[in-house]
Order: C-alpha cells, then sequence, then structure tokens
C-alpha cells in the first residue's frame, strides 16, 4: 500500500513539477568520482515551448515513430525486434523502448536489463500514460534524457554543443542531437562522426512523415 501510494503521488506531483534531477544524473557523478574525474553535470529545465519543435518530430523519427498514437507500448516494435533477436542471438540485441518508457525509466529508475527493472519500467509507463499528456511525457523526455557526457536534456546539449538555446536549435541540428541517443555517451553531436552524419540524413528523410507534436 505504502508503494503504491507513494509512487502514485509521485506521479501526480511529477505532472507538473520540474524534473531537476533524476537517479541516472547521480549515478553518472558517483561515476565520475569514483574514477577521480572532475564532477559535471549541466541540466537546465525548460518548458515544451522553448524548446525547437524540431526536436521532438526528430526524437520521434529516430526513437518512437508512433508515440502519438501507442499507450505506451509499440507492440509492433517490440514483436519485430524480438523475431530479429531471435535470428541473431550472436547480435547486440535490438530493444523497442518508446518514448513513454525511456521516461519511466529515466525519471524513476536506473539503468540495467534486469527483469525486476523491467518490470518497474513497465508499471511506471502505464502509470505517465495514464496521468501525464503526450506533451508531458516529450516535455520531461526532452529535458531529463542523457545528450552527452555530464550533459542532460535540450538546454544544456544546445549550450554545450551548439552554443545556442533549445528554443534555437535548427532542424539539422535536431537530427543530430537525435542520431546521438543510442549512445550519447559515444556519439557526440558536436563532433559527428561520418556514422552520425549518415544517422543525421536518415533521421531528416524521416522526420517529412512524423506527425509533429502539438504543444497546446
Amino acid at each position: 500500500m505504502a508503494f503504491f501510494a507513494s509512487t502514485i503521488l509521485s506521479v501526480v506531483v511529477l505532472r507538473w513539477v520540474p524534473v531537476y534531477f533524476t537517479p541516472l544524473m547521480f549515478i553518472r557523478l558517483a561515476q565520475q568520482k569514483a574514477n577521480h574525474q572532475e564532477l559535471t553535470l549541466h541540466h537546465h529545465w525548460v518548458s515544451i515551448e522553448e524548446i525547437s519543435p524540431s526536436l521532438s518530430t526528430a526524437v520521434m523519427a529516430s526513437e518512437d515513430a508512433h508515440f502519438l498514437e501507442h499507450h505506451g507500448f509499440d507492440f509492433k516494435a517490440i514483436e519485430q525486434a524480438a523475431m530479429r533477436n531471435i535470428k541473431n542471438p550472436h547480435k547486440s540485441k535490438h530493444g523497442a523502448s518508446t518514448i513513454s518508457q525511456q521516461t519511466a525509466k529515466n525519471v524513476f529508475l536506473w539503468p540495467g536489463r534486469s527483469w525486476i527493472r523491467k518490470g518497474f519500467e513497465v508499471y511506471f509507463t502505464v502509470m505517465i500514460e495514464l496521468c501525464w499528456s503526450k506533451q508531458r511525457i516529450m516535455e520531461v523526455y526532452l529535458n531529463s534524457i542523457e545528450m552527452g557526457d555530464g550533459i542532460y536534456g535540450a538546454d544544456a546539449v544546445a549550450e554545450w554543443h551548439f552554443g545556442t538555446t533549445a528554443s534555437e536549435l535548427s532542424k539539422r541540428q535536431c537530427a543530430l542531437i537525435a542520431a546521438s541517443l543510442p549512445n550519447p555517451r559515444r556519439f557526440n553531436s558536436a563532433n559527428p562522426s561520418s556514422y552520425m552524419k549518415r544517422r543525421q540524413q536518415r533521421i531528416l528523410h524521416e522526420m517529412r512523415f512524423v506527425t509533429p507534436l502539438s504543444h497546446e
């Protein structure tokens, strides 16, 4: 009863309250300290109206094309990923996490692939889909996701990688940020590799077929 009451309260409160810190931010700080690195955390919360609309379109094109249509889980994508993993068991595993699932993980949970964590992820995904609008889920996602080493959210990556603000990001910059999201600590949107530039072009192409997110 205490678990359900506290988690429901947390989800309801965060429907309106900005998410200034996430578990991953503290985990990364602990890793930096353990490695005797300078503690680095760049994060500025901004409203969805202060983020270039092209960024939400780019992340949908890259991460979750059916974000506006599903209720937290893209079962067709899950089935396709499962089939690819069965056919190629020795290759890296394909995932099918939606933006809603990634938001639930970023805000309430920790990184990992255990079944226990995945179960909690399903629970929190259902909760935020029930309590939050799609606009709010995207707003929290774009503010909390890791976008570089010590960089979290759209406004921080805009400042540190492009010398601008989240609202002023160009369509090409947004596509480049989205191209880094599979592994933003490896793929640097400030210094893109040829692989990232190819991903950027594919995302720019796919963005033409994605329904833009309404900010109303």
